[in-house]
């Protein structure tokens, strides 16, 4: 761990609620960080808050804690000695597929927080930081992730041949099973509670994140292109998720093939007159 580093690295003296599931239980950490120093910083501020931890030092050590210690949410450097931390979470996911993942690195640039967004991860904060800022951020991840989600009565949702199950977390569109992470689950979520309803992107800030995600203004862009490759071009089916420009986003039925003949037709008649 790097002198500045540890320089931010400060506990508030105005301790906030302790960091819970929502059904009381405490939550379970993983912090995986090869600087010994950095690790124990971390833990001893995440039992502060009233969290069980566990720390790994690379990333085989890692795998083998999730597997024994079924973590709510983990706490993953990117640069470990042994494999890359994009690496790790590919099998972290395999390991369990909804835990919400926050990544802890030195890689500030946007390409480093779109690379590791688009692996999967869930959150990004970098070094220097403070822990006031790593466990506000930690709360946002466990209460959209599907541990948190688990102390609430579930349903299943449907939009057109689309099905979330808020449940199992599993997200179906026609026959085909769809794989999301804890972030883009709970943007999908909240469209599909939300049919043919715009939603701008303040709202969406504001329920799924909960707070500015340190300043990166298109990050809703981000994960809403996510979702429309998972659900979409990735399936080779019609949009359902449609852009208002200048007021959100608003998710509805995809229109059939011939329902999106006549409506284009509609569309050139009029323009013809």
């Amino acid at each position: 761990m790097t002198a500045t580093t540890t320089s931010h690295a400060s506990t508030s003296t105005n301790h906030p609620a302790a960091l819970v599931r929502p059904d009381g239980g405490p939550c379970r950490v993983l912090v995986v960080d090869d600087e010994a120093s950095l690790s124990e910083l971390l833990s001893m501020a995440l039992r502060y808050e009233g969290c069980e931890v566990r720390s790994a030092g690379d990333g085989a050590g890692a795998v083998r804690a999730a597997r024994e210690f079924r973590p709510d949410v983990v706490v993953l450097d990117i640069m470990l000695p042994d494999m890359d931390g994009l690496a790790v979470l590919g099998r972290l996911r395999r390991e369990i597929p909804q835990v919400p993942v926050l990544f802890l690195t030195a890689k500030d640039s946007l390409e480093d927080r779109i690379a590791g967004l688009t692996a999967g991860g869930d959150d990004y904060v970098t070094k220097p930081f403070s822990l006031e800022e790593v466990v506000a951020r930690l709360r946002g991840l466990v209460r959209r992730s599907g541990a948190a989600q688990a102390a609430r009565g579930g349903s299943v949702l449907a939009v057109g041949d689309l099905r979330l199950d808020e449940d199992s977390h599993e997200v179906v569109r026609g026959t085909r099973e769809v794989h999301l992470t804890a972030t883009e689950f709970e943007l999908l979520r909240y469209l599909m509670r939300n049919p043919r309803r715009v939603l701008s992107k303040a709202q969406i800030l504001d329920r799924v994140w909960s707070y500015d995600f340190g300043g990166q203004a298109n990050v809703v862009e981000l994960y809403i292109s996510y979702l429309r490759r998972k659900l979409e071009s990735g399936l080779g089916m019609p949009p359902m998720i449609h852009t208002r420009r200048g007021a959100g986003y608003l998710i509805k039925p995809a229109e059939s093939a011939e329902s999106a003949k006549l409506s284009e037709s509609a569309k050139t008649a009029k323009t013809a007159e």
